[in-house]
């Protein structure tokens, strides 16, 4: 006992002051991909898991990153790409639009990056994205005043009610367990969430809400749609990962539903492969009101 008091004093303090100050990065992080605008931009065949997709518009190729489903496999930014797509240093990316996960950029011409907030193909899946290989769709007006309103008044009600305490239910709906891996980590001595006022609980007729990670198979369907109409309203769904985002590398087919999105409206999305605990902690934070979500954007125009 008296070995365990002095090898804590020893190590003195060490959760983490986030949100209030970041600790360093490890050297080897990898945030989301950046593209460059201008630059020699990468195929869509060369993501595995359809992230990138490209259209043409008066000639010019577009292409489009979709950071919800990218795992961070870092093809995209080896060989003869290299440069024109970058890994950034940015975790908080938390958005609570899925389209605020899609950036595009026009990629022969040294022209600024557009966002694709609003916008949606007219061939397009039901998350609002460009199918993988649907090159070429044009696109039409989405109405985003009128879903940015409803989303502001959604975060009003929900700060409200839940700003200063959040109960959340873990449900894991076919993921690898390393988004399981790190949402386990907010709980240790280094993050310690609980002092954010945020904890897991057992059953979700304690919770106020639901963290879903991996990409909903198609037997657990029933049991996720199940657990969240358990949890009283107003309640929130937050999607943590590329599998809950957009179903990941393993995508839409027989056996995986491709997001949880599919099934239920989300709150919250936070991408990543997983995401570090802090991404996780500041989508938690945006699902309540306590940090403004961050969009995605593009590299720096080449010159």
């Amino acid at each position: 006992m008296l070995q365990i008091v002095l090898n804590a004093l020893r190590a003195g303090v060490v959760t983490t002051r986030y949100p209030e100050a970041a600790r360093p990065l490890p050297e080897r992080f990898r945030g989301l991909p950046l593209l460059t605008p201008g630059g020699d931009l990468p195929p869509p065949e060369v993501c595995p898991s359809g992230a990138l997709t490209e259209r043409q518009v008066d000639g010019r190729r577009h292409v489009a990153l979709d950071a919800g489903r990218c795992v961070g496999c870092g093809r995209c930014a080896e060989g003869e790409w290299a440069g024109a797509v970058t890994f950034g240093r940015e975790f908080e990316c938390a958005v609570r639009g899925r389209a605020d996960l899609v950036v595009e950029v026009v990629a022969d011409g040294a022209r600024a990056g557009l966002p694709r907030q609003g916008l949606t193909p007219v061939a397009a899946d039901r998350d609002g994205v460009v199918v993988a290989g649907a090159a070429g769709v044009p696109l039409s007006p989405r109405g985003a005043a009128d879903r940015d309103a409803a989303a502001a008044a959604v975060a009003a009600q929900i700060h409200r009610l839940l700003g200063r305490s959040l109960h959340l239910r873990h449900l894991d709906a076919g993921s690898c367990n390393a988004c399981d891996w790190e949402l386990t980590h907010l709980l240790n001595p280094v993050y310690d969430v609980r002092r954010l006022g945020i904890d897991f609980v057992a059953s979700p007729r304690h919770a106020d809400g639901v963290v879903v990670t991996g990409s909903v198979t198609r037997n657990l369907e029933t049991a996720v749609r199940r657990t969240v109409e358990a949890i009283p309203e107003p309640r929130l769904v937050v999607a943590v990962g590329a599998c809950a985002v957009s179903g990941g590398i393993a995508g839409e087919g027989y056996a995986s539903a491709g997001g949880v999105d599919r099934l239920l409206p989300v709150d919250v999305y936070i991408p990543g492969c997983p995401p570090r605990p802090e991404a996780i902690i500041f989508g938690l934070l945006v699902a309540v009101g306590r940090r403004a979500a961050r969009p995605l954007a593009a590299a720096p125009a080449k010159a």
